[in-house]
């Protein structure tokens, strides 16, 4: 099993090496998702084995990194949504498709919080979690 963890930095984390320490001091292997980060701040989406995450957890807060576990993918207004497609040819990683019935379903496991579904929804139907 695989966690998600968005990882926030301030401008003193962001120049440190946070994730090699955190994969040298744990064993963890630690998949980057998406990440962003400048000078003064930055954001990584990371996988890491749900057995290593409170010691990659730990590490991290040692370099004063916000750790946020992500447990939903998009969310979907069902009541909005009118199944048109356009968040399913978007989607760089295939998280949202077209079911037998031709509506629009995700699969939050694929789902990696880039968001440019939510850009492109006409009724602005998806949303994320956090």
């Amino acid at each position: 099993m695989v966690l998600r963890l968005l990882l926030r930095f301030d401008s003193t984390s962001v120049k440190e090496p946070v994730l090699s320490t955190a994969t040298l001091k744990t064993g963890a292997l630690i998949n980057i998702l998406r990440a962003y980060v400048g000078a003064r701040r930055g954001e990584i989406l990371i996988d890491v084995s749900d057995d290593k995450v409170e010691e990659v957890k730990k590490v991290f807060d040692e370099f004063g990194v916000e750790v946020t576990e992500l447990i939903e993918g998009i969310i979907k207004d069902e009541e909005r949504c009118t199944h048109c497609g356009v968040c399913v040819s978007i989607c760089p990683t295939r998280a949202i498709s077209f079911n037998v019935e031709k509506k629009v379903v995700i699969d939050t496991e694929k789902c990696i919080h880039c968001g440019a579904c939510i850009k492109v929804c006409p009724t602005n139907a998806l949303s994320l979690p956090i």
